[in-house]
């Protein structure tokens, strides 16, 4: 018995660990795509009764050809960073989008923007806010990310910097389309006809509760297993004393991490700050195990609605899984996966 018992233990040992194997070991990861791009235009109360079919066409035809930019740079084993800020140039120059041209204007009918970029394989970063002059806020930040020893710089100084690296300069003037400024019109009349109702000290500010907010982004994986995520504004309409928003502040509007994924933000910058909502998913990617999918649901629909705050994200992950997670009745969208099959959208599912 003695010579058989070692013998026979071993061999159940064997048939149990084949038999719980499959069961009991975490399953092997595997690349959903080679290589992908996502990218949004802004999310808020969009709704297709408010949407001619002109306009409809005018958002899809120009997401699509943004995105496009960024896949034909991935497809030909181009970078992630690349792919992101080209991306994002085309929706900077579409007078479409609340970013570069289609900026919002602020109180004192000005235009002030602000970007930030961030790469995964190293964790690097940088960032601008408040710039007024600048034709591509995304090509500062990058400048910023790789040509100096700070993440953000900001206003008059940015433009210093920008002229410094030869960032393309414009005059101010170059931002104006009427339909912001006219929106800008319509929110100050809003405001004084509820302040003149109420009596509410200047503090209030309606606009908060009532503006949509717009902001672009993109978020790339490229061929090397490299992310770069991207996102650039024009603010809040109507903001005043310099308001800076989510967008420049990495971790909040902007994040990405090769162990994780890449996040871009757009909505109510104030709660995307409070939140750290670009930080959050990765970190719950990370530390909880969490799918991208399972934490972006989990900071959008529960940790940021609880606090108040609307908007969404788009992200990938290490894998080429795409999610667009947002709370609002749309959100401009689009992606393109390693195959090249595109998808556009504007209203919730």
């Amino acid at each position: 018995m003695k010579t058989y018992f070692p013998s026979l233990f071993v061999l159940a040992f064997v048939l149990f660990s084949c038999a719980t194997k499959s069961t009991t070991e975490p399953v092997k990861e595997q690349n959903i795509n080679k290589f992908a791009l996502v990218i949004h235009g802004g999310a808020g109360t969009i709704l297709k009764k408010n949407m001619t079919p002109e306009k409809e066409a005018a958002y899809k035809q120009k997401l699509e050809e943004a995105i496009k930019v960024g896949y034909n740079i991935l497809k030909n084993g181009g970078k992630s960073i690349d792919a992101v800020e080209q991306t994002i140039h085309v929706l900077e120059n579409s007078p479409l989008f609340n970013a570069g041209k289609g900026a919002v204007f602020t109180h004192e009918e000005t235009n002030e923007l602000d970007a930030s970029i961030m790469t995964g394989s190293d964790l690097n970063a940088g960032s601008v806010a408040g710039v007024t002059d600048i034709k591509n806020p995304i090509t500062l930040a990058r400048k910023v990310m790789e040509n100096s020893e700070h993440v953000m710089l900001s206003g008059k100084g940015a433009s210093v910097f920008a002229k410094e690296q030869g960032v393309e300069i414009v005059d101010p003037k170059y931002f104006f389309t009427e339909n912001r400024f006219n929106s800008l019109q319509r929110v100050k009349e809003k405001m004084k006809a509820e302040l003149d109702h109420d009596g509410k000290s200047a503090f209030y500010d309606p606009i908060i509760k009532d503006s949509k907010f717009g902001t672009v982004g993109c978020v790339a994986l490229d061929k090397d297993g490299n992310i770069t995520a991207g996102t650039s504004t024009g603010g809040m309409t109507n903001k005043r004393w310099n308001r800076i928003g989510d967008a420049p502040i990495i971790g909040s509007g902007t994040y990405a991490n090769n162990a994780t994924c890449g996040v871009s933000s757009t909505g109510w910058g104030e709660y995307f700050i409070r939140a750290q909502v670009a930080h959050d998913i990765s970190a719950l990617m990370d530390y909880k195990g969490l799918s991208l999918k399972e934490a972006a649901r989990e900071v959008i629909q529960n940790k940021l609605t609880k606090l108040g705050g609307t908007g969404g994200i788009i992200a990938v992950d290490k894998n080429g899984n795409m999610v667009f997670e947002f709370n609002t009745a749309g959100m401009y969208r689009a992606s393109m996966n390693a195959k090249g099959e595109v998808d556009v959208k504007i209203y919730k599912d």
